[in-house]
C-alpha cells in the first residue's frame, strides 16, 4: 500500500517540472521554422524541373545549403521532441519504451542522412 498524498503525486509535474521549457523551445523553433520552411521551399520550388547541374550549383552556394541543414536540423528536432511528448501522454509500459526509441533514432537518422547528402551536394 503506498501513502503518497495530492502534493507528492503532484510533485515534479506541471510548472515545478520541464513543462516551461519545452513549450519554450517549441514555441521559438515553430517560429523559426515559420520563417525558414517557405524561404526553403522558394529555394527548392526554384531548382524543380532544373537540369542536374543546375540543381547542384544552387545547392553548392552558401545560404541555400545553410539553410537547409538549418531546416533539416530544426525541423526534425521539433518534430522529434513534439512526438516524443505525444508519445509519453497516450502510450504506457514497454510499447512506451519501444515507440520512443524508434521515433528519436528515425529522425537522428534522418537528420544524418539528409546533412549527408547535403555535404554530398555542397562540397
Amino acid at each position: 500500500m503506498r501513502y503518497l498524498t495530492a502534493r507528492k503525486r503532484a510533485e515534479g509535474r506541471g510548472a515545478s517540472g520541464t513543462g516551461t521549457e519545452h513549450h519554450w523551445y517549441m514555441t521559438v523553433s515553430a517560429v523559426g521554422l515559420a520563417v525558414m520552411v517557405p524561404t526553403f521551399l522558394y529555394i527548392f520550388g526554384s531548382t524543380l524541373g532544373g537540369s542536374h547541374d543546375e540543381v547542384l550549383a544552387t545547392f553548392a552556394r552558401p545560404l541555400p545549403a545553410i539553410l537547409t541543414g538549418l531546416v533539416l536540423v530544426v525541423g526534425l528536432n521539433h518534430f522529434r521532441r513534439g512526438a516524443q511528448i505525444a508519445i509519453e501522454d497516450y502510450s504506457r509500459g514497454v510499447t512506451r519504451k519501444i515507440l520512443l526509441i524508434f521515433v528519436i533514432t528515425f529522425t537522428y537518422f534522418l537528420m544524418a542522412a539528409g546533412l549527408f547528402a547535403l555535404a554530398k551536394i555542397a562540397l
